[in-house]
């Protein structure tokens, strides 16, 4: 191989000359001369620009620059010629040793793959800028000013949040009663099904699947995740799975390293950043996946062995514009205690009543964490994940709505552990509630470009869904005040609010509970839920936790908007 003499290269006049690196050092191996990487590093400033992963194929570095002359390290006795970079007239090479090389680029990919990671999502959508400093001093004066007139004039102020009340209650009503308008019961569960119709997917060429899973902390669940796996029916030769591994989690990796790990599952490393949020871990995964079909499971899931072919055939019939399909989620510890139950019938109502019914008028609809599977073309075209929100799924249905793309439900299953302990089930809510706001807050930077994406429907649904629930909670306190207060204990001034206003209220709320009511009758129609019917009567005690949820959210909106509060799994019992 030539060796350029690094002390004699020609410099061309008049050119800037880099700055000063340290001296070489050359080593010799069976009388060929190799430069030591260790002792004198490649210049990174070279890598502008660079395809990292093509290096890492051809193990050709860029190594030093003099003037218009590049010097490339290479690993290889033979070695292709790379095309210039501008600027550079002549190319020469020099050995170095193939393991040191591939540390160098692996180093440098890993690096380069985080940062895009973090700034993956356009600014435009993106959280990342978030800043709410409550010691402002616009926010000051606002908490000063609201002090000050609420002791001034309790009638009004006590008015206008009953208007409010109204107003978020009565919008939340008509989305579910249009959304029930439009539902349609779904056929039986699949593994009811007295025989499988023919597939799409039998007749035409299947796409490749990717399936990412986060892990964190997640020894537990392993083994019954990798059996999970392992019962899907998708040939093994069109499916990956992608575990996702923290780097900090010595833990889930060292349960890893003692169980049979199937050939067609790999393990991603993310590396230890100040950010660690499940959507960055994806943004990161997402050059080393092949699949054509992306989808995402939690550590706890056990989805139906036929889910893919579903969500495969689906992707097949529907439109171009169809980027995202996404599952029912159900619960495998329905009968833990109370807290599951309430849980199982708040997640069947929303999945399988008003989100359903969402999707069939056309309106955007919020994602959830797992269970969702993407057209990659599409994912990589709108910038994958908000690495920085902490509702990854929620922001990314509006997203995809924005720019004009729609989300489908599939009737499949996957089957969760419900966070059934009240002090781990308002972390988790928090979050949720937490990232809702996160979310309006963003895309709301701009209304007026909001509306023209969405239209005048789906402007509405994109408050209703986002602010509706926080909305809710939050004035939870005001609604039992009300109620103490009609049965005359003078918990607020009842007799400042005009009766005209009372009665309107109680309209409102009356007819909500009674679409909601219909609506979770409707969830639970399904044989496998049935059993839930009497515990119905027990949702007014687990609204409460709601609350507490939603004010721990709007604190950390203020103090760690970033937070990700761990959802612990493999802690509860099964049915």
């Amino acid at each position: 191989m030539p060796i350029i003499n690094l002390h004699h290269s020609p410099v061309e006049p008049d050119v800037k000359r880099p700055p000063p690196l340290p001296a070489v050092s050359l080593v010799t191996d069976n009388d060929n001369f190799q430069i030591d990487l260790n002792a004198t590093p490649p210049d990174n400033t070279l890598l502008a620009g660079e395809d990292l992963d093509k290096l890492l194929t051809t193990q050709v570095i860029p190594w030093r620059r003099f003037g218009q002359r590049l010097v490339y390290a290479t690993g290889k006795a033979e070695v292709i010629a790379p095309k210039l970079p501008e600027g550079i007239r002549h190319a020469n090479f020099v050995a170095a040793d193939p393991e040191l090389i591939r540390q160098y680029i692996t180093a440098n990919l890993t690096k380069t793959r985080l940062e895009a990671a973090h700034s993956l999502c356009p600014e435009q959508y993106s959280c990342r800028n978030f800043q709410t400093n409550p010691f402002r001093p616009s926010i000051l004066l606002g908490l000063l000013f609201t002090a000050t007139t609420l002791a001034a004039f309790p009638d009004v102020w006590l008015s206008g949040l009953l208007v409010w009340v109204m107003a978020a209650n009565l919008a939340t009503t008509l989305l579910r009663f249009t959304a029930l308008l439009s539902w349609r019961k779904d056929n039986a569960l699949p593994y009811w099904l007295p025989a499988k119709s023919t597939r799409i997917s039998a007749h035409r060429q299947k796409p490749k699947v990717t399936l990412l899973v986060p892990l964190f902390k997640e020894e537990s669940v392993l083994p019954s995740l990798i059996a999970t796996l392992e019962n899907l029916e998708y040939p093994r030769e069109l499916l990956e799975v992608k575990f996702l591994l923290e780097e900090v989690d010595m833990q889930t990796a060292d349960a890893m390293s003692r169980l049979f790990i199937p050939e067609f599952i790999q393990c991603i490393t993310v590396p230890k950043d100040w950010l660690q949020t499940k959507p960055k871990a994806m943004n990161y995964a997402l050059p080393y996946c092949i699949g054509d079909i992306i989808g995402i499971y939690d550590a706890e899931d056990r989805p139906d062995p036929d889910q893919i072919l579903k969500v495969v055939d689906h992707f097949l019939a529907a439109p171009a514009n169809v980027a995202c399909v996404q599952g029912y989620l159900d619960f495998y510890n329905s009968r833990s205690n109370w807290i599951s139950r309430c849980f199982t019938i708040e997640y069947a109502t929303w999945f399988r009543v008003i989100l359903k019914g969402i999707q069939n008028i056309g309106l955007p609809i919020p994602l959830g964490g797992t269970t969702v599977f993407f057209r990659r073309t599409i994912l990589e075209e709108i910038g994958g994940w908000d690495a920085h929100n902490v509702t990854e799924d929620a922001d990314l249905g509006m997203r995809l709505a924005r720019l004009g793309y729609r989300c489908e439900m599939v009737n499949t299953t996957t089957w969760e552990e419900a966070n059934n302990q009240p002090v781990a089930w308002v972390r988790q809510r928090s979050r949720w509630l937490k990232g809702f706001a996160m979310t309006w807050t963003t895309h709301m930077r701009d209304p007026a470009r909001l509306f023209r994406d969405l239209g005048l429907t789906g402007f509405i649904s994109f408050q209703v869904i986002l602010l509706g629930g926080l909305s809710a909670f939050l004035a939870a306190p005001i609604f039992w005040a009300l109620w103490l207060a009609h049965f005359s204990i003078p918990v607020i001034p009842i007799d400042d609010i005009p009766s005209v206003l009372w009665w309107i209220f109680a309209i409102i709320m009356i007819s909500g509970q009674l679409v909601m009511l219909t609506a979770i009758s409707l969830a639970t129609m399904h044989k496998h839920l049935r059993h839930l019917t009497p515990y119905i009567l027990a949702l007014p005690f687990y609204w409460p936790l709601g609350m507490l949820a939603a004010y721990k959210a709007m604190a950390e909106l203020f103090v760690a908007p970033f937070y990700w509060d761990k959802t612990f799994h493999g802690r509860n019992d099964e049915d």
